[in-house]
């Protein structure tokens, strides 16, 4: 092996890699999902970040869609207001 390399001749090129690269972000979870996938990991050998990616992207690629259906709570204090028609 060369105890020095002349790097000054190479052509550079670009990464073929680059489309493929994970974008890092920050995220918050509950910390019982976060237990989840980490014990979840644990029995599978990965680290539990891979296995939320792995997750995530199979949910995007069958386009899954969560149903998320929201309680509208009416308040019992506050009577509601009709409006008073003019007698003719």
């Amino acid at each position: 092996m060369r105890t020095h390399y002349d790097f000054s001749k190479m052509k550079g090129r670009k990464n073929p890699y680059i489309g493929r690269l994970k974008q890092p972000i920050t995220i918050r979870l509950d910390k019982d999902t976060v237990s989840y996938f980490k014990g979840l990991a644990t029995e599978l050998g990965m680290p539990y970040q891979n296995l939320i990616n792995l997750y995530l992207r199979d949910c995007a690629f069958s386009h899954k869609k969560l149903e998320l259906k929201w309680a509208c709570r009416i308040k019992p204090n506050k009577p509601v207001k009709t409006p008073i028609k003019p007698a003719l």
